[in-house]
């Protein structure tokens, strides 16, 4: 009873311990948010399995397991950050985005701009011409620009509409914006490999939805097929929008306004 004894003589719950368990609960919770649906849960799993199996070790006295163990932790720690670097990079990046961060978030593109794009998009869906336009948030996109062809030029339904064009050398891979600017054409995106996919969608949208899942990106997808406008951000994809429907969307996702009276007076960031 003496262990009773001694968690019956422990000092008072303060303030502070709630906090303390409370900050340590929401962390954990975040973790298995993250951790849900991707190869970490085996890793979880046996980590798990491998700490308890040392303790068992070390309670019966099984010196040579208890060696083993202790020795090998150091090496599949670095092995876990090889093999799932694309987990732990994707957690680092929704850890970035916290509602805390956003104060460091830039402006982004304006009405007319958003204009532009629905039109763009709306006549390349009309022609069924395939096209993919990344429209670039607060997570930059400097290492999917860097694989295209500069171009830094200024947003117009005219330039996106030429780009796509089957004629056009620069048709091919995706259109990079970044706010009221055209960064970059025909670049390269990585293909998602998410298993849940349905068969149906080709390399655009595979390569939307893999690009989004690295950052809070948000791309729009034509098909060349069908015709239908699709939307994906976080990899989730929002398929056969109408131009009302994607004009909406994209004001609330990229058109920001400057506060509380500034939204009142009418004015937004350029």
């Amino acid at each position: 009873m003496d262990w009773l004894t001694e968690l019956l003589q422990r000092p008072p719950i303060t303030w502070w311990d709630v906090l303390d368990i409370m900050i340590v609960s929401i962390v954990v919770y975040e973790l298995l948010k993250l951790m849900r649906g991707t190869h970490a849960v085996q890793l979880a799993i046996g980590l798990t399995f491998v700490t308890g199996l040392f303790y068992v070790s070390r309670g019966l006295q099984l010196e040579t397991v208890n060696w083993l163990i202790r020795n090998i932790v150091g090496y599949v720690v670095f092995a876990a950050i090889v093999l799932f670097q694309a987990d732990i990079r994707r957690a680092l990046v929704l850890f970035g985005r916290a509602p805390f961060f956003r104060y460091l978030e830039r402006t982004e593109s304006d009405d007319d701009t958003i204009e532009e794009i629905v039109v763009a998009v709306s006549t390349l869906a009309a022609r069924r011409i395939g096209a993919i336009v990344v429209l670039e948030r607060q997570i930059g996109l400097r290492h999917f620009i860097e694989s295209g062809i500069p171009l830094d030029a200024r947003v117009t339904y005219d330039l996106l509409v030429s780009i796509f064009q089957p004629s056009s050398p620069l048709h091919d891979g995706a259109v990079i914006l970044q706010g009221s600017r055209v960064a970059a054409a025909a670049c390269f995106l990585p293909l998602t490999v998410n298993p849940r996919l349905t068969r149906d969608l080709g390399s655009r949208h595979r390569a939307a939805i893999g690009v989004t899942e690295e950052n809070d990106a948000v791309a729009l997808v034509v098909s060349e097929e069908t015709g239908g406008i699709s939307l994906v951000l976080d990899g989730d994809i929002e398929r056969d929008l109408g131009p009302e429907q994607l004009r909406a969307r994209l004001r609330t996702l990229v058109v920001r306004r400057r506060s509380a009276a500034s939204r009142e007076a009418g004015y937004s960031f350029n």
